[in-house]
């Protein structure tokens, strides 16, 4: 990989602390020294003026935090450093249930199995672990059904970074003899599965969706495809992202939605959702840092799940942002979300930010005893998808649920918070930008990363931890509203709520719920408490029950 060092050593002219120069950067200009009229252009930058006394008094203390930061620079910090502050979502005197219980899924004794294999791909989990438990189908055939269906189809949507065929169909046979031995290990057992690009496999390549790290493989295994490993999954797969989880254009092009090839599919997790739309694989793992789970899902007409902060590892993921980085499941249904969340719950020693919570889901739990809350503001107006939006709120009523109308209102706003994630991305791709490799990715424009990354360093350490106190007020107050209810309906993209509950940790399920004049998916969004997922999937399930939105399938794929 080719080193054009942007750190340059020696003399610096400094704008101050947050100055490109007096933190050894370079963007075409020539260095010199460390001056008052330096500090001056610092000030602008960041709304502040400093008296010549002021100014030359900061002279020599620039220079000694210039010297520490040449220091530190020659310590290399690898993607997987995590800092030493951690985030918790938690709310002053709140915790989470740690009673775990056993799951009731509900699933049916029998499920006819159809004669087209177009037919079997596109089941949904909680009937294909029918099927292969009752001995209907075996997790090899299974295997090669989605295998066949991905190299069929992936070059088309361009969603696929590695096949993993030969490791795929080597525990595939395995999962069926431990079957014929009376082993079986749950709801997973034996089901073929895929992962966004950003997780480590040992012995694969993780890319990482961008150039320079296309080749990279790291000598480890994620936690959360360990535990899908552990309960049955077959591994076949591991999907495109938008570059270093941004979008979906990635080194090799640009993901496709299935239900229209000339429109990309979102991202981040763009390959995941797109994948699971195709009938590729039954359910994929997304990630989730300001909309990379909840974009796609809508875009590809899939279910995705975004678990509250802290429930799943993130040990052996790219990090891009250590305080609000998420993983979770999209499949076709809400109730294969949370057999899949059931497996990758759990706290874990590798992942410090981890919180151990139970995640307590059964059947018998009656969801109209959920008190339903709705962002009513959000339900107004004339745009094109409010009419879908507003079935999902009769479909509720028409089943006898009491709908509360309420706004998103708080004091402070999530906008400037969202600077949190460009530092630490900037932080967590340090290299990227002062070795100049982030002129190999392929997305240059104004709001792409590279430019992002750049521009990033030019927040001042004392804002970003006044944000952080910010976020702690953000996260108290959305504490306060959504307590009072069990779920909260909201338009996906329905005002600040996606900013706003990325920021606080919030758990929500994206539903499909229709489609848009130009023929694409739309969905619906809903919110929970803290770690209080499984009634998102109570209240999901049953408007699933209720519908077909989410059993349609891409017109050009259904073969």
């Amino acid at each position: 990989m080719e080193r054009k060092n942007r750190f340059r050593s020696g003399p610096f002219i400094a704008i101050g602390a947050i100055s490109c120069l007096a933190l050894g950067f370079t963007f075409g200009k020539r260095a010199g020294e460390i001056t008052p009229p330096a500090i001056d252009a610092a000030g602008d930058l960041i709304g502040l003026t400093f008296s010549p006394a002021e100014k030359d008094s900061m002279i020599s203390t620039l220079k000694n935090q210039l010297g520490n930061i040449e220091t530190s620079r020659k310590t290399t910090l690898d993607n997987s450093v995590a800092p030493a502050l951690i985030f918790n979502p938690l709310p002053m005197g709140f915790q989470p249930d740690q009673e775990q219980k056993a799951f009731d899924w509900g699933m049916k004794g029998q499920v006819t199995l159809p004669e087209k294999e177009s037919d079997i791909a596109y089941m949904p989990v909680h009937e294909l672990a029918v099927l292969i438990k009752n001995k209907q189908i075996t997790s090899e055939r299974l295997t090669k059904i989605y295998l066949e269906r991905i190299k069929t189809y992936s070059d088309t949507l361009q969603c696929l970074i590695t096949l993993m065929e030969d490791s795929a169909l080597a525990k595939a046979k395995l999962m069926d003899q431990e079957l014929a031995a009376g082993k079986y290990r749950g709801p997973l057992h034996g089901i073929p599965y895929g992962i966004k690009d950003l997780l480590a496999v040992k012995g694969t390549k993780t890319t990482w969706g961008a150039t320079p790290y296309k080749d990279q493989v790291i000598d480890e295994t994620a936690t959360v495809v360990n535990k899908l490993n552990d309960a049955g999954g077959v591994l076949v797969g591991k999907f495109t992202l938008g570059a270093l989880a941004m979008g979906d254009v990635w080194y090799g092009g640009v993901t496709k939605n299935p239900w229209n090839l000339e429109q990309g599919a979102s991202g981040s997790s763009a390959g995941s959702a797109s994948a699971v739309s195709a009938g590729l694989v039954p359910f994929a793992i997304g990630t989730e840092t300001l909309g990379s789970i909840v974009s796609p899902s809508t875009r590809n007409g899939v279910t995705g799940l975004r678990p509250t902060y802290g429930r799943v590892s993130k040990h052996g993921a790219m990090a891009l942002s250590w305080s609000m980085d998420k993983i979770g499941p999209i499949s076709r249904s809400a109730l294969d979300n949370g057999i899949v969340l059931s497996v990758i719950n759990g706290a874990d020693v590798m992942d410090a930010s981890t919180i151990a919570a139970a995640f307590n889901y059964s059947v018998k739990n009656d969801p109209k005893k959920l008190k339903i809350g709705y962002f009513k503001p959000y339900f107004e107006g004339d745009r094109p998808t409010l009419a879908n939006d507003k079935k999902v709120l009769e479909v509720l009523e028409s089943q006898g649920f009491e709908l509360h109308p309420l706004e998103l209102k708080t004091s402070v706003q999530a906008g400037p918070i969202v600077m949190m994630l460009m530092v630490e991305g900037a932080a967590a791709f340090d290299e990227l930008t002062r070795l100049g490799w982030d002129d190999q990715m392929v997305a240059q424009h104004r709001n792409a990363w590279p430019n992002l990354f750049r521009a990033a360093r030019f927040i001042p350490a004392v804002e970003y931890v006044q944000l952080s106190r910010q976020r702690s007020v953000l996260i108290k107050e959305m504490h306060e509203l959504m307590k009072e209810y069990d779920v909260i309906v909201t338009p996906s993209f329905g005002g600040a709520q996606l900013q706003i509950t990325n920021l606080t940790g919030h758990p929500a399920l994206c539903l499909p719920n229709g489609f848009a004049a130009n023929g694409s998916p739309t969905s619906i969004t809903l919110l929970g408490n803290l770690f209080e997922e499984e009634k998102l999937v109570m209240l999901g399930h049953m408007i699933q029950q209720n519908t077909d939105w989410q059993a349609k399938r891409p017109p050009m794929f259904d073969k």
